[in-house]
C-alpha cells in the first residue's frame, strides 16, 4: 500500500513541470527598510553579537543578584539561607564585575589598536 503510494508521488514529480530562474536581484529602494542591510558586514554581524551576549550575560547576572536580595530579605534570620543569599549575591557581583571588565578590556583594545569590536555599544545614559 505505502509503496503503492511512493511510486506514484514519485511518477507525478517527475511528470510535474519545473521553471527556473537564472538569478535574483534584490535592489532595496530608498525609501526602504532593508537598506541597513545592504552595509552588512562580517565586522557588524561579530561586533553585535559580542554585544548582544555581553547585555544578555549582564541582564542574567543583575536578575539574579535581585534573586539573591530577595531571597536574603524573605530568609525570616534564618542563617542558613542568609548565607545561601550572600552567597549568590557575591556571585553576582563578581559576575557583573567580569562582564564590565570584559566590556573595558574590549573598549581599550579598541582605542589601542584602532579596532571597533563593540561598533558602537556604549554605556547607556540619561543625557540627551
Amino acid at each position: 500500500m505505502l509503496n503503492n503510494i511512493k511510486n506514484k508521488i514519485q511518477m507525478a514529480a517527475l511528470i510535474a513541470p519545473v521553471y527556473a530562474q537564472g538569478s535574483i536581484q534584490i535592489q532595496p529602494g530608498n525609501n526602504s527598510n532593508f537598506t541597513p542591510l545592504t552595509n552588512l558586514t562580517a565586522q557588524g554581524i561579530i561586533s553585535g553579537a559580542i554585544g548582544l551576549v555581553l547585555l544578555l550575560v549582564a541582564l542574567v547576572f543583575f536578575f539574579i543578584l535581585v534573586i539573591g536580595g530577595l531571597k536574603w530579605v524573605t530568609s525570616g534570620g534564618d542563617e542558613k539561607k542568609v548565607g545561601a543569599a550572600r552567597a549568590q549575591i557575591t556571585n553576582a557581583l563578581i559576575g557583573l564585575a567580569i562582564v564590565f571588565a570584559a566590556w573595558a578590556i574590549m573598549r581599550l583594545i579598541g582605542i589601542v589598536f584602532g579596532i571597533d569590536i563593540l561598533g558602537n555599544l556604549n554605556i547607556p545614559s540619561f543625557k540627551q
